[in-house]
């Protein structure tokens, strides 16, 4: 499939990495060129000057870019080139409003949206191995799915459009609570005495068991928060699941609380520690 691809980060680059070696033919586009240049260089493809060079005649334009404002443009400079009936796949976390619009405009454009942010970090990006949560159209769906695959361990359509973003609300919602208390459970085995090794082979694999335990609590312990999601991104992630809530009515307390907890680290210079780092806080 001829696919355009917007965003080289840290999650997008291995992804379209895995585009490529699964035979698609990539446009790849990156607002810092030189990434761009990198990925041709080691993947193949074309290093689009432009979003719309990217999109040219794509059946897919695959983003992977930072916030509503950066998919809104995204969209505005490259849909009109995509071919006709292609459908735009936004891997970015957003507002559910933002994806209800661009669904809108896709649509009016003869062209197909769907919203579908991602789980799994960078560990899951490079390893093939991200759970999508998508809110569109059945059959577009259907259509993208086998390409999402390259990249993909579990997708899930969960309803239309916006739906994904909210499923991924969800998901940062019960992140924040397990990873402080994951942090918690470390600080409090540390000034007890105990031995953390010891202790996570006991606790592992009863109830308290969970993907940051088996992940994180030996990085916890150690210190070491310099890679994983960064803590701007979790706190961009959970700004827009509180703004969600107060328009839906949802009550979450925790969650307003860990979004502080992160405020503090990134005054304590920690704006690009993974999130694990709440334990950090609790250690100074």
């Amino acid at each position: 499939m001829k696919i355009g691809f917007v965003g080289l980060g840290v999650m997008g680059f291995p992804m379209a990495g895995h585009l490529a070696r699964a035979g698609h033919e990539l446009q790849v586009f990156n607002r810092s060129p030189a990434k761009a240049v990198r990925f041709v260089r080691e993947h193949g493809g074309l290093a689009a000057e432009t979003v719309a060079e990217a999109a040219h005649e794509a059946e897919l334009l695959i983003l992977c870019v930072g916030n509503d404002d950066d998919v809104r443009g995204v969209v505005q400079q490259g849909l009109d080139h995509l071919a006709r009936g292609g459908i735009v796949v936004d891997h970015t976390t957003t507002s559910a409003h933002l994806a209800r619009e661009m669904a809108d405009h896709c649509i009016a454009a003869g062209r197909g949206f769907i919203d579908a942010p991602v789980s799994g970090g960078q560990a899951g990006a490079q390893n093939g191995a991200l759970t999508a949560m998508l809110g569109g159209d059945a059959a577009a769906v259907a259509r993208a799915e086998p390409v999402l695959g390259a990249y993909c361990k579990a997708i899930k359509l969960i309803g239309g459009p916006g739906a994904g973003q909210l499923a991924k609300m969800v998901n940062q919602i019960c992140i924040a609570g397990v990873v402080q208390g994951l942090a918690e459970g470390v600080h409090f085995a540390k000034r007890a005495g105990l031995d953390t090794e010891v202790v996570l082979a006991a606790i592992s694999k009863g109830a308290a068991q969970s993907w940051q335990m088996e992940n994180r609590w030996g990085t916890m312990v150690e210190g070491k928060f310099d890679f994983g999601f960064a803590v701007d991104w979790m706190r961009k992630d959970l700004g827009i699941a509180l703004e969600e809530a107060r328009a839906n009515g949802s009550t979450l307390p925790l969650t307003a609380l860990v979004d502080q907890f992160y405020a503090e680290l990134q005054a304590m210079g920690g704006r690009r520690w993974d999130t694990s780092s709440l334990a950090a806080r609790l250690e100074r």
